[in-house]
């Protein structure tokens, strides 16, 4: 190896290295501020790490503020929503990868359309559909409309996995006698995998994040998620910003334990279509 291709290799790590830290960096300062004490937040300046450490932020958001039921309400509304739209999405990115009928490039040509309106154009008429059946403030409103908009991406996702699989596998499951309902859950779905769990992590991080629906369509804390919940921390003369990063570093928590969960899944499926020459 001479020493210009150690230079460039050189080079491209350090970049990345830049990159990793430029990337981790706010996640740090997160971590920093949340076990700052509130007496040296401001009265130490910008340090890279306070000089005393104090868990009292933890400690009052876990017992004396509502986080622990934001948190359980995004839970519920982030899990319930990726498992839909994933079991949604993985039928009809089958179904558009697999069969021609009459209609299919208006169908596709109607959901691309549905994500080039800007969210706010649509939040009033939402509103004004799900009020008269009762689904404003709760979490069933928020499922049904986090659902609606996830799962045209999340279709195209999985058709454009389904359309790395040959379809001789699946005509020579035919052969051997199953159906086609059975083709697709025995051969086509294991090979899949992959692309659930990157369905799955999408629309989790996407139902876990989403504010602007869950402010304008939820107007108590018995049903307010996560990201509507940090705005308590918020008063009209100040902001509780030890509080508020205790809160966010709480709520990495499940969404790393989440991608975990998914890249176990990632391996498994890249390895469950090898067959023995």
């Amino acid at each position: 190896m001479n020493r210009y291709s150690i230079f460039g290799t050189a080079l491209h790590r350090l970049a990345i290295l830049c990159y990793v830290v430029f990337a981790l960096f706010p996640l740090f300062w997160l971590l920093k501020v949340s076990v700052t004490p509130n007496d040296l937040l401001y009265s130490e300046g910008v340090r890279m790490w306070p000089s005393r450490m104090s868990f009292e932020h933890f400690r009052f958001v876990l017992a004396h503020s509502a986080f622990p039921i934001f948190f359980r309400n995004s839970m519920i509304v982030a899990g319930a929503t990726a498992v839909i739209v994933t079991l949604l999405a993985s039928l009809s990115g089958y179904a558009l990868s697999r069969f021609t009928f009459r209609g299919k490039y208006w169908l596709v040509a109607l959901m691309l359309l549905t994500q080039m309106f800007p969210l706010v154009m649509l939040v009033a008429p939402i509103f004004k559909m799900l009020s008269p059946l009762g689904l404003t403030n709760s979490l069933t409103g928020l499922v049904v409309v986090y659902t609606a908009f996830n799962i045209p991406f999340a279709t195209f996702l999985m058709q454009s996995f389904f359309d790395g699989i040959p379809k001789e596998l699946e005509e020579a499951a035919k052969i051997d006698g199953a159906t086609q309902f059975m083709a697709f859950r025995q051969i086509v779905l294991p090979l899949t995998l992959p692309g659930i769990a990157a369905t799955l992590g999408f629309v989790f991080t996407a139902a876990w994040s989403e504010l602007l629906f869950a402010l304008m369509l939820i107007s108590g804390n018995s049903a307010a998620t996560f990201p509507v919940g940090l705005l308590t921390f918020v008063s009209k003369f100040s902001v509780d910003f030890g509080q508020m990063m205790a809160a966010g570093v709480l709520a990495l928590i499940p969404a790393c334990l989440f991608f975990l969960f998914i890249q176990r899944y990632l391996v498994q499926g890249l390895t469950a279509g090898a067959v023995k020459g």
